[in-house]
């Protein structure tokens, strides 16, 4: 079974912070992701809530704010509790397994996106640095691909196929 969880958006809220009573950082904060095709009369945006532990936790409580562009890694749990009164509450939430800043400090203070390199440090599982490109890097043409006219095709032999 697989349950996996990427998310790109931006933080609806500040990330609220709290402490178990064994001592144990939890961050709570939901994320707006949105929609690719955008349909009439329909929200233009998912709204995810999400929850951290412990240093992960305390890392995004303390650079992350209202706006924050983020990119978040985890899976899908749910959990249950009794409200005041007396009811089972059901809540499911992405539990946060790592996560990177997608943005540079300068664009989350002026609240814009980062247009090119900017800092990209992930938190969890690995740490890298994002590169940064001197001009838009263009797909369909040179070394990434070339473009084809629906008339090409494409000459393989029964030979090259792999079944």
């Amino acid at each position: 079974m697989i349950n996996k969880v990427v998310l790109v958006g931006r933080l609806t809220r500040d990330p609220e912070l709290r402490k178990t009573p064994n001592g144990a950082s939890v961050v709570s904060y939901t994320i707006a992701c949105d929609r690719r095709v955008k349909t009439p009369g329909q929200p233009d945006a998912d709204f995810i809530n999400c929850v951290a532990w412990n240093k992960t936790a305390d890392i995004m409580s303390q650079y992350l704010h209202k706006g924050s562009l983020i990119g978040v890694e985890g899976r899908i749990q749910t959990r249950s509790y009794d409200n005041q009164q007396g009811q089972r509450v059901y809540v499911t939430e992405v539990l946060t397994e790592n996560f990177s800043f997608l943005e540079s400090k300068n664009a989350q203070s002026q609240g814009g996106y980062a247009s090119q390199g900017g800092y990209n440090q992930g938190y969890g599982q690995q740490n890298y640095q994002q590169p940064s490109y001197s001009q838009p890097v263009q797909m369909g043409s040179g070394a990434f691909g070339s473009d084809y006219e629906t008339n090409d095709t494409l000459d393989i032999s029964s030979d090259d196929l792999p079944f």
